[in-house]
């Protein structure tokens, strides 16, 4: 069975959709940065900055960084929600001593992508999709699959970011921009691995 190319599949509905409105889930700035960098051409981006899986200092740190990011670089529009950590807590709860990539995983992504797709809907957006995909740690096989399954009237915006070396380019702009790169996903479970 032939893998998906989703890099391929994004590369396509960015061409054929250019103007469109996309909601873009950013986990934060430096993942951020090369997914802005790949995608400012072709559509008309908001930032959505929903991340119920931080602690509270980490959070801020984040949310921060992302908000430097795109005052710096113009390349979005933010759109911040209520951050949620009793949705996490809820979703997380006996997978706790999951692994990094298991079930605790999932249900973070189901989340997080859940509400991109519902906020993209409330909002008449064209496309959602999140900047999940450019890490080497993320499944993007998974993460298209649970974007497909929440997609109503908003289109998912498939993708695979660390392809065409994606992440060497994040880490090379967080650089250039001087920011903060956390070296752990983001909630505190993973943070105590």
């Amino acid at each position: 069975m032939n893998k998906v190319n989703y890099d391929s599949v994004m590369r396509r509905q960015a061409e054929e959709n250019r103007g469109k409105k996309l909601l873009l889930h950013c986990c934060c700035a430096p993942c951020s940065t090369a997914c802005l960098e790949r995608l400012k051409d072709y559509f008309e981006i908001y930032a959505l900055f929903y991340n119920p899986n931080l602690g509270d200092e980490e959070y801020e740190r984040r949310k921060a960084e992302l908000v430097k990011l795109i005052q710096t670089t113009g390349w979005a529009k933010i759109i911040d929600c209520d951050r949620e950590s009793e949705r996490f807590a809820e979703a997380a709860k006996g997978l706790e001593s999951q692994p990094e990539g298991g079930a605790r995983c999932v249900k973070c992504f189901e989340l997080r992508i859940g509400k991109t797709a519902e906020t993209a809907d409330e909002y008449g957006f064209d496309f959602f999709g999140t900047t999940l995909t450019v890490s080497p740690l993320k499944n993007a096989e998974l993460i298209n699959a649970i974007g497909e399954r929440c997609a109503k009237k908003a289109k998912w915006l498939y993708s695979d970011f660390k392809k065409a070396d994606g992440y060497l380019e994040s880490v090379k702009l967080s650089k250039q921009y001087g920011l903060y790169r956390q070296n752990f996903c983001g909630c505190e479970f993973s943070r105590r691995r």
